[in-house]
């Protein structure tokens, strides 16, 4: 059964391909990789971030509260309607990250997120998550607003499981077409060749990794991916001399489609 509670500290840093395949190079004595990674190949994740038609929730996360929450829809691959798929609420409370989740059908997910009404019980749901998201769903005129995929590389401490480690590359985003079964495509968000480490950890990190990305002289950075969109989508659309978001952070013109 997979993993529906998640407690935890994350720290994230930006990082370009030739320093990452440095960490890798020596995350591998200690750690061994994801699952989905046995084979040395990325997998995919997709999200459908929902929010108020005014943004209210990531205007709230940007300001850096003390409380936070997001709700998102995540699937692993381009699902079909029938497939399962997490529904999640992601709050953060002094710097902590809890993380809820319960499996849905995609058809099923978006139903109740429409309508704020709880699905048919399956076995696999779990119950008082989707409480939970009820009500929020009562707090908030929430809607899909944003699409964002990534290729994700990731690595487990082989003596102690709450070290978890993975590397993002092409992360995507899309503002419409916000269907999940629609396909990953989207804008990149960073330039090519960058990509984000993201650690995470139950309580203290390792002091052997801690050492390791000092060596490396790997810096922690503040980095959302859907505040990043978002601070992106108002230097876009912002007059020039009010742009003051994502300085330094063009988002490309490219457009990234998985195997076409």
């Amino acid at each position: 059964m997979a993993i529906e509670t998640f407690k935890r500290y994350e720290n994230k840093y930006r990082v370009d391909q030739r320093t990452w395949e440095t960490l890798q190079g020596q995350l591998l004595d200690r750690m061994e990789p994801d699952a989905y990674n046995r084979n040395g190949r990325t997998y995919t994740i997709s999200n459908l971030y929902y929010d108020t038609p005014d943004s209210h929730l990531i205007r709230t996360s940007l300001q850096k509260p003390v409380y936070k929450e997001k709700l998102r829809l995540r699937a692993y691959g381009v699902p079909g309607l029938e497939t399962q798929v997490y529904l999640e609420i992601k709050k953060k409370y002094q710097g902590i990250v809890n993380k809820r989740r319960s499996a849905m059908i995609l058809c099923d997910a978006y139903d109740f997120v429409a309508s704020g009404q709880l699905p048919v019980e399956r076995p696999f749901q779990n119950r008082q998550v989707l409480r939970e998201i009820t009500y929020l769903l009562q707090q908030h005129d929430l809607r899909p607003c944003l699409y964002l995929a990534y290729d994700r590389l990731a690595f487990f401490d082989r003596e102690n499981r709450d070290v978890r480690i993975s590397y993002d590359t092409n992360i995507r985003s899309r503002r419409a077409d916000l269907r999940l079964e629609s396909g990953d495509h989207g804008e990149l968000m960073l330039e090519p060749g960058q990509g984000l480490i993201e650690i995470k950890v139950a309580s203290n990190m390792p002091l052997w990794l801690a050492r390791l990305l000092s060596d490396l002289e790997i810096r922690p950075t503040s980095f959302s991916k859907y505040g990043t969109e978002y601070q992106l989508q108002l230097a876009q659309t912002a007059p020039r001399s009010s742009i003051t978001y994502a300085a330094g952070q063009p988002r490309t013109a490219a457009v990234y489609q998985l195997g076409r």
